[in-house]
């Protein structure tokens, strides 16, 4: 198996709707976007499925020296070997992957955020950084596009915080801001115990609100200029929207099911998303 064939499996198998934004790229393009995808679902990986954050903490080293290694052109695994090629074609920043991999020990050292102040931090380097590196590959122009991609990221984060409430409370975290549950009086132990009720509805609620204006302040913030370029990342925010707005009308009922959409309406969004330019 190649490097490249190692990440569109990594891709493909992880049922993201990302992989349905990188359909319509062209082919050197799809290619080093995927292969930034699956360097991220990589070092996720390593936090989501280690039962001992000890021997987690050691894979997020060895993946810290695999991309010095890869940036000193001594890749060794099929993922870097993949990237490698993109880095300078792409302007991509050694220091952003790094920044990921920091985000994902965040995980390990922290199961809650106090405020949407120290929420964004987190956020930043598990999705904000991803955005402008994505935007890299899709193609810039305008500088301001990488302040586009980088409100986009936390965007799609909170969505995916929206949704996964119940599913982190399981792994024992909640990134629900903690004076945000104080101020809707929604105690820790509903989300951990999966108890539903009018005050959480209020709190997703508010969550929901907040996500809609990420949306909104992001895409105010695309120059014209680069908007064609971009259409991937429009159509992960025309997909990550309508599931939003999925959980809205299905009354926040996240801490014992996981909404999603099905694949033939993320892939009408993104052909519709695509089309419109």
């Amino acid at each position: 198996m190649s490097p490249d064939e190692y990440c569109q499996q990594k891709a493909a198998q992880s049922g993201s709707s990302f992989y349905y934004s990188f359909l319509f790229l062209p082919v050197e393009r799809r290619r080093a976007i995927t292969a930034l995808y699956a360097f991220c679902r990589e070092v996720d990986d390593v936090v989501d499925d280690s039962i001992d954050d000890a021997i987690a903490r050691t894979k997020l080293n060895w993946w810290r020296k695999e991309i010095k290694a890869m940036l000193a052109d001594q890749p060794t695994h099929p993922v870097t070997k993949a990237l490698l090629p993109h880095m300078s074609a792409y302007a991509l920043d050694g220091a952003h992957l790094l920044a990921i991999i920091d985000g994902m020990e965040m995980d390990l050292n922290q199961n809650r955020y106090l405020d949407f102040i120290a929420l964004q931090k987190y956020c930043w380097h598990v999705a904000g950084v991803v955005g402008i590196l994505s935007a890299s590959i899709f193609g810039i122009k305008n500088a301001r596009t990488k302040e586009f991609a980088e409100k986009l990221g936390l965007a799609l984060q909170m969505t995916n915080i929206i949704r996964d409430v119940g599913e982190d409370a399981r792994k024992g975290r909640i990134y629900l801001p903690v004076n945000e549950l104080q101020q809707f009086n929604v105690p820790a132990n509903d989300i951990l115990n999966n108890r539903h009720s009018k005050e959480f509805e209020a709190l997703m609620q508010f969550q929901y609100a907040r996500a809609q204006t990420l949306y909104d302040d992001a895409l105010l913030a695309l120059p014209p200029e680069d908007r064609r370029a971009q259409r991937t990342g429009l159509i992960m925010a025309a997909i990550y929207r309508a599931l939003l707005v999925e959980i809205e009308h299905d009354g926040f009922h996240v801490l014992n099911q996981r909404i999603s959409l099905t694949p033939l309406r993320k892939l009408w969004l993104a052909w519709k998303t695509y089309v419109r330019g």
